[in-house]
């Protein structure tokens, strides 16, 4: 498989996945939204697609959001989840992209180091991205009427460990087929030679 047709099919799977948990397809069973975890693994694999790839799952994003709400017979431009912060969520997962994209640069394979650089590169990340994301709501939509510094920062102390939980789980799974992948493809190719 060649680097392209690799980071395609991560692509791929990515948009899937990110598509799947955030329209809520399977109803009660559906994963729960796997956005964050989708950019920062897009950060880590897509080197040197960022310029269309992160465009292109940014339309992913907003288009499954509008299909959903219209879907549920509301004006997308009415939802209170659509505001002047909605767009915020272009420099929220930015945040996730280039965490993933500087854990990349320093990426020379599976190992400890590697694990303790994926932890600290994934929380700044998320950390920002909450930031972004859930800043801007609090502060510039319309759904919060009195907004005051410590009513935002229990919001976002609150909302800050379900996300980054749900967003560690699908890294860490991400994390461990990437380091089965690393141990499997030279076993697969010595048995090609062998033969």
């Amino acid at each position: 498989m060649t680097a392209n047709t690799s980071r395609l099919f991560i692509l791929s799977v990515l948009a899937l996945l990110m598509a799947a948990s955030r329209a809520h397809v399977f109803d009660h069973f559906s994963p729960p939204d796997a956005s964050w975890a989708v950019f920062f693994i897009a950060g880590f694999h897509l080197r040197g697609w960022g310029r269309w790839a992160f465009p292109l799952l940014m339309a992913l994003a907003v288009g499954v959001d509008w299909r959903v709400i219209n879907g549920q017979g509301m004006s997308f431009w009415d939802h209170y989840c659509v505001s002047a912060a909605y767009w915020f969520l272009v420099p929220a997962y930015a945040a996730m992209w280039f965490g993933g994209a500087w854990l990349r640069r320093r990426y020379t394979g599976a190992s400890w180091e590697a694990m303790g650089r994926l932890a600290v590169a994934f929380v700044v990340a998320v950390l920002a991205c909450h930031l972004l994301a859930q800043g801007s709501f609090y502060w510039i939509s319309d759904s919060v009427t009195e907004p005051t510094l410590a009513g935002w920062w229990k919001n976002y102390t609150d909302w800050l460990a379900p996300y980054l939980v749900t967003a560690a789980n699908y890294v860490g799974i991400a994390a461990v087929l990437q380091v089965a992948a690393e141990r499997i493809a030279p076993m697969l190719r010595a048995g090609r030679t062998a033969h």
